[in-house]
């Protein structure tokens, strides 16, 4: 028999699919159904906007419980990034992991794939496949909140302009396209917002309450560069 030339090692291919396995079940733990059961809340799907995510989370349970589902939300998307990176994978499928790990939050399989809308999850992929770019959204995310002071109109701006901070950060076409289906899927979960937005009727950030901000507890950057073959 002959051997193919371009075919993947077996070993790498099993540990790349394993790995996008695993980002897909780590992103399925809801942190916001965890939390409020471990501190005695409702189930944040059946209060408030019903929405399993740390917004909601501030709103029935307060900022503790808000920014420990914020964390929760963070770590599922930048663990299995920086997995990725240790295992070395390629851009293709640091992609594919990236977008596991937002699919389990928004579809998670431990809780009848009802999930949340993304926004920390998405945040940890982008801090996790390079901090740059990470700290570029989180800060779109700042100065945006605090001119407007509407947190769902941050949330949609800053993840509007990811995949532009990942082209000038890492301007890998996979990745890029990778983060336009995370943003475009992130704009589908709130179509429910834009519409209270457009009717002047979505809900203004307490200056008293910042737990709900993706950059107020943004996951740790990782410190990870990306590989050496990056442009």
């Amino acid at each position: 028999m002959t051997k193919d030339a371009n075919a993947i090692p077996m070993a790498p291919m099993l540990a790349s699919i394993l790995t996008v396995a695993a980002a897909y079940l780590l992103g399925s733990v809801s942190s916001a159904i965890i939390v409020c059961r471990l501190m005695g809340l409702p189930d944040p799907r059946t209060q408030g906007s019903n929405n399993p995510g740390a917004t909601n989370v501030l709103r029935i349970g307060g900022k503790k419980a808000a920014a420990i589902t914020l964390v929760g939300d963070s770590l599922k998307g930048l663990i299995p990034m920086l997995l990725g990176h240790v295992l070395g994978l390629e851009p293709t499928w640091l992609a594919l992991t990236g977008m596991a790990a937002f699919l389990g939050h928004l579809y998670p399989v431990f809780f009848g794939f009802e999930g949340g809308k993304g926004v920390a999850t998405a945040l940890g992929v982008q801090f996790g496949l390079f901090w740059p770019i990470g700290l570029a959204v989180a800060a779109a995310w700042l100065f945006v909140a605090k001119v407007l002071k509407v947190s769902s109109v941050a949330a949609l701006v800053s993840m509007a302009l990811a995949p532009i901070f990942v082209w000038i950060f890492w301007p890998e076409p996979v990745l890029i396209i990778a983060q336009y289906s995370i943003t475009l899927m992130l704009f589908w979960r709130h179509r429910s917002n834009i519409e209270k937005i457009l009717l002047g009727t979505e809900e203004r950030i307490n200056d008293e309450s910042a737990a709900d901000s993706p950059a107020a507890t943004s996951p740790p950057a990782g410190m990870q560069d990306p590989p050496s073959a990056q442009p």
